[in-house]
């Protein structure tokens, strides 16, 4: 299936489904923000519930906080969002579109790899078992121009942003000839500097208000409740502090469904280390996270590292885990060694010291922090682009979720076979059992078969079918979403069969 028809079926079966809705739908929509439906709610909050767990309960060293959206100005102030937290915009004259100048670079550089894969897939089916591919990323003409080509225009394009010179950004946009996706030209606007904090006023009057913003992150309000945490739980670095809250960024550029939106949430854990152990627990944590998002079993080949060329202010080291979505490798979580920058900051702008006594060295020091940051929304997107199935049957298309049985929205659809014979009043004996330890569905409309497709389409892992033999001996036909096969199973045994499969203890044994 072409990506990009695919990602438009995804973006369908989202709203036919019940797992997101445009916000404000009735009013004709708002501009990237979006609702969670009835079965995209569960989904997100058992991603959420996997993550605390992992990280919380996991991690003994790990607490959690719920910090407010609205905060301090000054904090805003002492991070740098006032000052530096600008996006580079550039318009095409013709198509009247906007664009993140540094988004269109980094697209081009991609279309370039893409060349270099596509030299290496056809010398592949060229040489078969005996090909070589680092021998031949290292020895083939085009390759070197190719990777020759990138080198050379991420080395302009570092220097740019090291230089924050948006004249040196536009002249390579024009220098590569780089074209408007929508109307295919080349006739671009100076690049300029956008915020994209969003401000509001806190008072009771407006002539007396103060200028607020809505927070663009949430690891602020863990760096300024770093000393109430660690004096009220007795910490001892090295510790983590652990949040998921939303976040506001005002995208002008918000685009390709709920990847990038102007309201989203971010699971974030901030690591507090000595100085100078930051690295380590930087390589550490890099592991640890990337063993979670293959966890959930989904292809290893949809991830990869990317290593900041260009670091921020605060980091002396970044890496974005990124997923390959139907349209693209994209970041989804990023793992950064901010050093003291935050702490340090905020103990300026506050006046009041921002410290760790050590016990053992005796000595005093502004902690380190790693930090693990993810998006929920592209957490959610991933799993679901990557669980998104059509499988042709003999006389029709099957579509189907395979998401993990722990997350699923709906973990059991128990099914009568008709509406009489006493089959409807046993069905909901067994969803009154079940639904004390899971989201379970009650469906006795339609017949059997499209009902099965109703669940597939949800990402339902187990449907309980009551038919007139359970009436007689108390068993049913437990279905497997992922395989259509059936088992006849007492009734008595059904939540036990089903609590193991669904327990989020199976992917968490896996961080072990």
């Amino acid at each position: 299936m072409i990506q990009e028809d695919l990602f438009k079926k995804i973006v369908a079966h989202c709203k036919e489904y019940g797992f997101i809705f445009q916000s404000s739908e009735l009013y004709d929509g708002l501009s990237a923000v979006y609702d969670y439906g009835q079965n995209g709610v569960e989904l997100k909050n058992n991603i959420k519930e996997y993550w605390w767990k992992s990280m919380t309960q996991l991690n003994e060293e790990v607490v959690g906080i719920d910090s407010a959206i609205f905060m301090h100005p000054t904090i805003w102030k002492a991070s740098g969002h006032v000052d530096a937290f600008n996006d580079p915009l550039i318009d095409n004259k013709d198509s009247k579109k906007r664009y993140r100048a540094d988004v269109l670079i980094e697209e081009h550089l991609e279309k370039i790899n893409d060349k270099i894969k596509k030299e290496v897939e056809k010398a592949r089916k060229r040489f078969g078992e005996a090909f070589d591919e680092n021998q031949f990323l290292s020895t083939n003409q085009k390759v070197l121009e190719y990777s020759q080509k990138i080198d050379s225009i991420k080395k302009e394009f570092v220097e740019a942003l090291d230089e924050n010179c948006l004249d040196k950004i536009r002249q390579i946009i024009v220098d590569q000839e780089i074209v408007d996706p929508v109307s295919g030209s080349r006739n671009w606007t100076e690049v300029r500097q956008f915020n994209l904090m969003f401000d509001t006023k806190l008072g009771s009057v407006a002539e007396g208000a103060n200028t607020i913003y809505l927070r663009p992150e949430t690891a602020q309000g863990i760096f300024v409740n770093y000393l109430n945490v660690q004096k009220t739980g007795r910490m001892k670095i090295p510790f983590g502090i652990a949040q998921i809250g939303k976040a506001f960024r005002n995208e002008i550029v918000a685009r390709q469904f709920i990847f990038r939106m102007r309201e989203f949430e971010q699971m974030e854990m901030q690591y507090f280390v000595k100085p100078g152990e930051e690295l380590r627990w930087f390589d550490i944590w890099k592991e640890r996270r990337m063993k979670w998002h293959q966890s959930l079993g989904i292809d290893p080949s949809k991830y990869r590292w990317h290593k900041h060329d260009k670091l921020a202010h605060y980091a002396n080291a970044a890496y974005d885990i990124e997923f390959e979505f139907p349209f693209g490798f994209k970041e989804i979580e990023g793992i950064h060694s901010r050093t003291d920058f935050d702490l340090s900051q905020h103990q300026q702008y506050s006046g009041k010291k921002i410290q760790y006594f050590d016990n053992e060295s005796g000595e005093s020091y502004v902690p380190y922090v790693v930090e693990t940051s993810i998006g929920l929304d592209r957490t959610f997107l991933s799993i679901l682009s990557a669980a998104y199935k059509e499988e042709q049957l003999e006389n029709e298309t099957r579509i189907v979720l395979n998401i993990p049985a722990p997350l699923a929205p709906v973990k059991v659809a128990v099914l009568p076979l008709v509406k009489k014979d006493g089959l409807p009043e046993l069905a909901r004996e067994i969803m009154d059992t079940l639904k004390l330890d899971m989201n379970c569905q009650y469906e006795e409309k339609d017949s059997i078969g499209k009902r099965y497709r109703r669940q597939d389409a949800i990402g339902t892992p187990f449907c309980i079918t009551v038919d007139h033999q359970s009436a007689q001996d108390r068993t049913v036909t437990i279905r497997y979403r992922d395989t259509m096969e059936q088992e006849r199973i007492p009734v008595e045994k059904l939540a036990e069969i089903v609590k193991e499969k669904v327990d989020m203890k199976n992917l968490l044994k896996e961080l072990l």
